[in-house]
């Protein structure tokens, strides 16, 4: 199948399976005349690295588990790489409900200021 057969059956676009094939994780063959050719099983290897990027993987992680995936077996150093990965993202996780929780005081302040954290009311409660 063509390139815009397989964006359609997969639910991508034609740039995003450029960019997969730029990464390596997705080989199409070649026309004569250069056009890109897909096999049908193509769609199952599109939904299966959209899962991948869904669950947060970068394409050089995504890059390194597919041969896995088409062995049907982990490699070695796959499962740590995942590993890797989760705590990758359950520490960007934990700065961001840190982030969330300071926004939380700053818009508490915002809303009801006081002298201790507001120099003009300082200067106001001095001068009265």
């Amino acid at each position: 199948m063509r390139i815009g057969v397989l964006a359609e059956h997969a639910g991508v676009s034609t740039r995003a399976l450029r960019y997969y094939e730029e990464q390596g994780l997705l080989t199409p063959e070649r026309t004569p005349s250069g056009q890109r050719v897909y096999p049908p099983s193509a769609v199952e290897r599109v939904q299966i690295i959209r899962q991948f990027f869904a669950a947060g993987l970068n394409s050089r992680t995504v890059a390194a588990i597919l041969p896995s995936v088409d062995a049907g077996r982990a490699a070695p150093g796959v499962l740590e790489s995942l590993r890797a990965e989760r705590a990758r993202i359950t520490a960007g996780i934990a700065e961001l409900q840190e982030a969330g929780r300071r926004l939380d005081r700053v818009i508490e302040l915002t809303e009801r200021p006081d002298p201790e954290h507001c120099p003009a009311l300082r200067e106001q409660a001095a001068a009265s």
